[in-house]
């Protein structure tokens, strides 16, 4: 039993982030509408700050190497112009409704990554569970209508300016991804975390350098944007640990994309009043399933069948 907990590790720090990450999603979006993203970014990266008593103790100057601090700094900057990119995208004409759940595709691209670049081996199980997971994630954004009417839903988007936009952030977000898996192959966990925090408060500068943020917000705001700050960065530390504990990048991502989107839901569903349809259920259903595919450890098996034998 203790080995079988030990294998899956990764998986709880996954379900972790994307319970992290949920709240995030839902204080977020209670703010959404009253701030920019440059402000969001700002106030995110103060209530990362506040995370920093949680690694730097277990920082040691010998464990620190100038690449992987590198690459996750470079990483951590990429994940932020992902976030401006879909604002950008909102900005101009593209609907919540179709650049969420596109932009929720980027486990794909980190997928790729993983298989091509970083030669993860995946069970025919697994497969099963990201083609299960796909549409899920797009239910669980609220785009139904691309499995009911699908010429009416690429009629409508077009090639547009804000898809690109959209589309930037897909790849953003994918390669985001992927660089937390290469970071955490250098650095120990705290080293990792701490270059991600560096990229964020080097993003926050630059955007006040440009003239980008008004500090003339409530203190509610601030507070309720610096407490999701706090969870963001709780959730990315938890996928470097994810990653340390040998969690494939093609699973990780997938399930901590969708999980993510379920616990917002629930959230939302509890403190915000909001309502539930029956395509989102339907995600939630598929998303708890295809991440117990996507969680299958193909070798355990083997190895208890060798035993019987």
């Amino acid at each position: 039993m203790s080995g079988f907990l030990k294998d899956r590790i990764w998986l709880g720090f996954t379900i972790a982030a994307a319970f992290s990450w949920g709240v995030w999603g839902v204080l977020t979006k209670y703010i959404s509408d009253d701030i920019s993203p440059f402000e969001t970014h700002f106030m995110f990266t103060a209530g990362l700050l506040f995370t920093l008593p949680l690694v730097i103790l277990n920082c040691k100057i010998s464990e620190a190497s100038i690449k992987g601090i590198s690459v996750g700094i470079f990483g951590g900057i990429l994940a932020a112009l992902g976030n401006v990119s879909v604002y950008e995208s909102f900005k101009l004409g593209g609907q919540a409704a179709v650049v969420i759940p596109f932009t929720n595709l980027y486990p794909l691209v980190t997928i790729l990554i993983a298989l091509f670049v970083f030669k993860e081996k995946l069970s025919w199980i697994n497969v099963i569970g990201i083609i299960i997971v796909f549409p899920a994630i797009i239910l669980l954004s609220g785009q139904s209508q691309i499995f009911v009417d699908p010429v009416h839903f690429f009629q409508t988007i077009g090639l547009k300016i804000w898809l690109l936009f959209a589309f930037l952030s897909l790849l953003l977000f994918g390669f985001f991804s992927a660089s937390q898996k290469i970071t955490s192959g250098y650095l120990p966990t705290s080293w990792s975390y701490i270059s991600f925090v560096i990229s964020s408060v080097l993003v926050s500068v630059c955007f006040i350098a440009l003239g980008l943020i008004d500090v003339k917000f409530s203190r509610k705001i601030f507070l309720i944007g610096s407490t999701a700050g706090f969870l963001d960065g709780i959730g990315v530390l938890a996928i470097y640990l994810a990653y340390r504990a040998r969690g494939k990048a093609s699973r990780v991502s997938s399930i901590a994309s969708t999980m993510q989107q379920v616990f917002t839901i629930v959230m939302a569903l509890v403190f915000l009043k909001e309502r539930i349809y029956l395509a989102a259920l339907t995600g939630i259903v598929l998303a708890i399933f295809g991440s117990f595919l996507l969680s299958w450890e193909q070798q355990l098996l083997k190895s208890k069948k060798a035993k019987i034998s």
